[in-house]
């Protein structure tokens, strides 16, 4: 039996910690947990501190948007109630989709590209600089 959708925050035995919207379901096996779009949080900081945050998907190098986690799997959880954290996370979620649907690649239409090498010196030239 699915229970009710609610955003969480979970801290995996494995040390990773990950915000999604989480369903629990009770099994034969156990309390398995539906997590879907898990994003990681980082914090930016700046010279005057912690100046936002940042999403990340969890796992990289798949689409799938919906993964089952085996609560013995799971250290801790927090159910989250925090507005501006869920209002950030499903902005992602709708720009994840956007660009998975629209399957846009990089073109030079879109900015300039360059090489490592010189982007290093430009940056170094503007730090000096201040």
């Amino acid at each position: 039996m699915m229970e009710d959708d609610f955003y969480a925050t979970l801290k995996l035995k494995t040390g990773e910690e990950i915000f999604a919207k989480v369903s629990a379901s009770e099994e034969e096996k156990g309390t398995m947990l539906v997590v879907s779009n898990p994003v990681i949080i980082s914090e930016v900081k700046g010279r005057m501190g912690i100046v936002g945050y940042k999403l990340e998907p969890w796992l990289k190098t798949t689409t799938d948007d919906m993964f089952i986690v085996n609560m013995d799997d799971v250290l801790t959880m927090s159910e989250s109630s925090d507005i501006e954290m869920i209002m950030m996370f499903q902005q992602f979620c709708r720009s994840s989709n956007d660009r998975s649907n629209n399957g846009s690649s990089i073109s030079r239409e879109m900015g300039y590209l360059g090489n490592v090498n010189d982007t290093k010196d430009l940056l170094e030239k503007l730090f000096k600089k201040n």
